[in-house]
């Protein structure tokens, strides 16, 4: 998602973009000098620092950007990007960042949805983590100490070397990195089964705005807790997670069962909405909504499809679906068995065969352009409010909308466990994805503009007062933080759709950890009033 969260804002002041991208060369030696007194000798830091006036910073600023809605010549550049490849480097970058009011965005995967880990309006430098990597898999523990810069794909990787029946609850993109998906809550196809990735974080360590490294213990509970779903990237630079493995079977079933408006489609997601998050804490059904062209009239028409994961067997899940979902038709033949690693590489859309060599790959299979947004269903549509949307989508064409099945484990967690709140009460989190290929500014209005008017069309059937959100699908057009006088109240704006009534003590925690607001972006914990500059 994710999107990502791990991004630092450091300077209140704001400069025009075109004084963004340049540096006159004393100031780069004088900024590097700052980086190279406060870090350690034996970590040399100027090989990890990239000025536009070298030949690879381009290069690695384009490495980890995955949205390509900010990768325009318009977009704004950072001053130098920092490839931190020791603690010490980090702790640097806060000292220099201060000295020289510099911006601070932090990069641990680049799926952060508005790409604020590599851009500003402010001047500001890249903290990238992706050297930060290692994974360290103790199977008799069951847990792995992961550090941000990993990736999702990684993680199951080397899960998968160790153990057949071990996993992990989290994305299904495996590109995705884990600083971003874990700081803001995660989620997976075993949610149902063992809740939110930040549901099975047992330790964490993180550097604070004094430059210190510390861990569960010596943060204490409150920072544990702010980190493990209210967004890292507001209270410190996260440096790794212990997380907590869960069991699989040897073999689980997957399927993929599609069907179009003329194939009953409004009764089978009339009938989803009753079940999905009241079916075997085993099933994960996804619900996938889509304009198609219709082969046999040349029609644009509504497909939806059915995507799942099984913890178990064709035959166990056969029981289920015939008895609780007998309208989907599910059969033997739809369904396909395979170990729990290689599901990872079915939901992500490889051939099935494909070697789990790939998930270590670093690269995208896609790069679009793109806009995501988020809602809950805590209430069933009617039909007829299901065939209103189908039509408003066939006129859009464009947006694709995504129900992701609570219930199950995440219907046992109380809401103030951690600091995502959307526990029990919902039926399904819904992601609104539209993505395009072309450049410019107009066509990405236009995009976001189709987006915004569905959203704008499902307002009657999800969550109210507030309409709630989810912060790994980080969305800037439910409010910004300008980070000046008004921060306390724009930060409430989006804060409260995030997290409820969890907002009030993340900003506490802030508050406290953070009391000048040295860590923050456009939609940070703002600190409460007294405690700003």
């Amino acid at each position: 998602m994710m999107i990502q969260i791990l991004s630092f804002l450091i300077s209140i002041f704001l400069l025009p973009i075109s004084s963004l991208s340049t540096t006159h060369s004393h100031n780069q030696q004088t900024i590097l000098n700052c980086l190279k007194t406060n870090s350690l000798p034996t970590h040399p830091i100027s090989s990890s620092t990239y000025f536009p006036t070298n030949s690879s910073y381009s290069s690695t600023l384009q490495k980890y950007i995955r949205n390509l809605r900010f990768n325009e010549t318009t977009t704004p550049k950072p001053v130098f990007i920092l490839t931190a490849a020791h603690e010490s480097h980090i702790q640097a970058a806060i000292i220099c960042a201060k000295s020289y009011d510099l911006t601070m965005k932090i990069r641990s995967g680049g799926h952060d949805y508005e790409g604020i880990s590599y851009w500003s309006n402010s001047t500001f430098f890249i903290l990238d983590l992706f050297n930060l990597r290692s994974i360290n898999v103790n199977i008799e523990e069951e847990t792995a100490w992961v550090q941000v810069g990993a990736t999702l794909g990684e993680v199951y990787y080397r899960i998968a070397e160790k153990s057949k029946v071990h996993g992990y609850p989290a994305g299904v993109c495996p590109t995705v990195g884990v600083g971003g998906h874990v700081s803001g809550g995660g989620y997976g196809n075993m949610m149902r089964k063992y809740g939110l990735t930040v549901d099975n974080v047992v330790d964490a360590k993180i550097i604070d705005v004094n430059g210190r490294i510390l861990d569960r213990e010596s943060m204490g509970e409150d920072l544990f807790w702010a980190i493990t779903g209210g967004g890292a990237s507001s209270f410190g630079v996260a440096l790794s997670y212990k997380i907590k493995l869960v069991r699989v079977p040897e073999v689980v079933t997957v399927f993929n069962v599609r069907r179009t408006f003329a194939q009953n489609a409004t009764d089978l997601v009339y009938k989803w909405q009753r079940i999905a998050d009241k079916l075997d804490d085993d099933l994960f059904v996804r619900m996938i909504i889509d304009v198609v062209n219709d082969t046999s009239t040349g029609r644009k028409t509504i497909r939806t499809s059915f995507f799942s994961l099984f913890l178990g067997d064709t035959t166990r899940l056969l029981s289920i679906t015939n008895k609780t979902f007998p309208e989907l038709g599910l059969k033997k033949s739809d369904c396909t068995e395979m170990s729990w690693v290689e599901s990872v590489l079915y939901y992500t859309g490889f051939p099935n065969g494909t070697s789990v060599d790939v998930l270590l790959s670093r690269t995208p299979q896609v790069l679009t352009h793109l806009k995501r947004k988020s809602d809950y269903l805590k209430q069933p549509m009617t039909r007829e409010g299901i065939e209103f949307i189908f039509n408003r989508m066939i006129e859009l064409e464009r947006p694709v909308l995504t129900f992701n099945p609570y219930g199950g484990r995440m219907a046992e967690i109380a809401s103030s466990e951690k600091p995502f709140p959307h526990r029990a009460g919902n039926i399904a989190k819904i992601q609104y994805a539209t993505n395009w290929n072309e450049d410019g500014s107009e066509a990405a209005r236009n995009y976001l503009n189709l987006t915004a008017v569905l959203y704008d069309y499902m307002t009657p059937f999800v969550s109210k007062s507030p309409r709630e959100a989810f912060l790994n699908y980080r969305d800037l057009d439910i409010g910004i933080n300008h980070n000046g006088k008004m921060s306390f109240i724009e930060g409430a704006r989006f804060g409260v759709k995030y997290f409820k009534r969890n907002y009030k003590r993340l900003v506490h925690v802030k508050s406290r950890v953070d009391p000048h607001n040295f860590f923050r972006n456009e939609q940070s914990i703002p600190v409460l009033a007294n405690k700003k500059n």
